[in-house]
């Protein structure tokens, strides 16, 4: 259901050694989790987090060395601190791969993607906040400035603007409805590009919802502190903000003499991965060990 990414590449810089421990950040289906069991048993454990009950509920968990936890990353010192054996054990690596799975997009039926109708949700948990109050509750100017900061979409303004438009007149509550509206915003020689013209306002939308970006920045510092001395810090980000989020703490982190950076540029999926599963594109690993 879910192809982890950049598997083999996981697997060489967390380097799982029989009796180590890690945390999956984000388990998903337990793609990498699976494989590092494989790697440090027998004694080895690794606790999973996992925000989606649903895909929780998906899980069956039959390893006795796997911790499943529902909660987000962001909390991640307080997961540690509430889990009785990664409270009294050394931690070895911590694993993000961030993003959405593609069940997300395939079959969770909240409107992460375009390609079906759907209603506009987005959310991963229940958080309470979704895609449709943010497109017909947000300020404009708000609107403006995610689809700026977290879309990167030229059009911004006038999507923006399209948008508070037709939410005069009626509640946009689908997929089918925006995706609309956005063409409808969009001139038609950009309508037809390499990548659809909707892409942008999803993609910022998905992190408004979820708050993607200040949960990474406030869990990788908690990382670098869970960890063992030598521990390591494997990061997949998908788009060029959670990278740039990235890049910035390892650096940072590298001149504090916290962390010794282990890819000096970030590793990508082979064209043989790529073909295989075509949503590793964009996928961009990163690593570092703690000093």
């Amino acid at each position: 259901m879910h192809k982890p990414v950049l598997l083999k590449e996981v697997l060489d810089y967390l380097n799982p050694q029989p009796g180590e421990n890690f945390i999956d950040c984000t388990f998903g289906f337990g793609g990498h989790s699976l494989e590092i069991l494989k790697k440090n048993k027998p004694g080895g454990i690794v606790l999973g987090i996992e925000q989606d009950k649903e895909i929780l509920e998906k899980s069956t968990n039959k390893n006795k060395r796997l911790d499943l936890v529902e909660g987000n990353f962001n909390n991640l010192k307080e997961i540690v601190k509430n889990n009785e054996f990664f409270k009294l054990n050394k931690i070895s690596g911590v694993l993000f791969d961030l993003g959405v799975s593609s069940w997300h997009f395939d079959e969770s039926g909240r409107g992460f993607s375009f390609q079906t109708d759907e209603p506009l949700m987005m959310n991963c948990s229940e958080n309470g906040l979704s895609a449709e109050e943010i497109i017909n509750r947000w300020p404009k100017e708000e609107l403006i400035r995610i689809f700026r900061e977290y879309g990167e979409e030229r059009f911004t303004n006038r999507i923006a603007e399209a948008i508070y438009q037709r939410r005069q007149r009626e509640k946009i509550r689908t997929t089918k409805q925006l995706v609309n509206v956005i063409g409808s915003a969009i001139p038609g020689r950009h309508r037809h590009g390499r990548i659809h013209f909707a892409t942008r306002v999803f993609q910022a939308l998905r992190i408004a919802v979820n708050d993607e970006l200040d949960n990474l920045r406030r869990a990788l510092p908690q990382a670098l502190e869970v960890l063992e001395k030598d521990g390591r810090i494997v990061v997949i980000s998908f788009h060029s903000l959670e990278d740039r989020i990235v890049k910035n703490f390892f650096r940072d982190s590298s001149k504090e003499d916290s962390l010794k950076i282990l890819t000096k540029k970030p590793i990508i999926p082979s064209e043989d991965e790529v073909n295989l599963n075509f949503r590793s594109r964009s996928a961009k690993l990163r690593a570092a060990i703690k000093i």
